[in-house]
């Protein structure tokens, strides 16, 4: 109890929406894509690992990113799906605080992975004849085990503030997954400390990770540019499109939910942000890097072989 009122540890996910009549059908589409998701990422992540022709830096950063990909759709599509059958989906604070830090640990892993792998693209460019000496298994090693430590620590903050939070008023959450921003809005204590850090956190991490990015690309676009042959500049462009478009996706998403001015817990379309960057995004990633990738679709046809 604080005073007279009752403190909360249950709480019910409102959803995508209320209307009944749309409930089976949002279930069976978003069944479908956690499907296809599922087998497109560890579909991928097998093809990389049975393959001897895809043991590269690039491929092993894809694979681990396709594996975050899965993390981040199985963190919150199946509580999701539930919320469409059961028409009250209660989650305990305990339960919802895990979703959560499930979701931002392989959210915040990801965008690191991005960063690698923008900084091995810019080394297979502009510096080739020392890509192998580079890019090294002790660096690759070091720069994935780097994402995973920081996908474990920010979350960790973040919920541990969480703890300083009371709930008294409302137990409704309007979203579909345990978002840390709309849990602010239901809190009796003052959560000005808790979205002041959300903010700095993720600008922090956001904005210098996107620039370290923008100024890798931005030298491998000048040095695809610069290149007398055509042949391989229409290559290096290629390969350097589809790690382009992920990273617009995903940051495009997180930095309109998060970083931009006005971001809030009470902005309605949070929610279309939300459902793109955890159940979108990680259904187009696989298709985005093998769709079109000679040396995947090559190496899945010698394991359908």
């Amino acid at each position: 109890m604080e005073g007279n009122r009752t403190l909360l540890t249950e709480f019910v996910l409102r959803g995508i929406t209320d209307r009944p009549e749309l409930q089976v059908p949002l279930f069976l589409v978003f069944f479908f894509i956690y499907v296809i998701t599922m087998v497109g990422n560890l579909g991928l992540i097998f093809l990389i690992w049975k393959d001897p022709h895809l043991h590269t830096p690039m491929y092993l950063f894809l694979g681990n990113l396709a594996f975050t990909d899965s993390c981040t759709s199985s963190s919150v599509t199946p509580k999701m799906l539930m919320s469409f059958v059961n028409k009250n989906d209660m989650i305990s604070l305990g339960e919802c605080s895990a979703q959560y830090y499930f979701f931002c640990f392989s959210a915040t892993t990801e965008i690191f992975l991005l960063v690698a792998m923008a900084y091995d693209r810019y080394v297979a460019i502009c510096n080739p004849l020392h890509y192998t000496i580079v890019m090294s298994k002790r660096l690759c090693t070091v720069l994935i085990s780097m994402s995973y430590i920081i996908g474990f620590l920010n979350p960790a903050v973040l919920i541990g503030l969480l703890s300083r939070l009371t709930f008294c008023r409302s137990n409704i959450i309007d979203h579909f997954y345990c978002e840390i921003l709309p849990l602010y809005t239901i809190s009796c204590t003052d959560p000005s400390l808790n979205a002041l850090v959300t903010f700095i956190i993720a600008s922090s991490i956001q904005i210098s990770t996107s620039v370290t990015i923008v100024v890798s690309y931005g030298r491998v676009l000048f040095a695809v540019l610069n290149m007398k042959s055509k042949s391989g500049r229409k290559k290096a462009f290629f390969t350097c499109s589809a790690h382009l478009l992920s990273v617009s996706l995903f940051y495009g998403t997180l930095l309109f939910m998060y970083v931009s001015p006005g971001s809030g817990p009470g902005k309605t379309q949070d929610k279309m942000y939300s459902l793109f960057y955890t159940v979108v995004i990680p259904l187009l990633n696989p298709f985005i890097y093998s769709l079109r990738n000679k040396e995947v679709l090559g190496a899945l046809k010698r394991i359908i072989k």
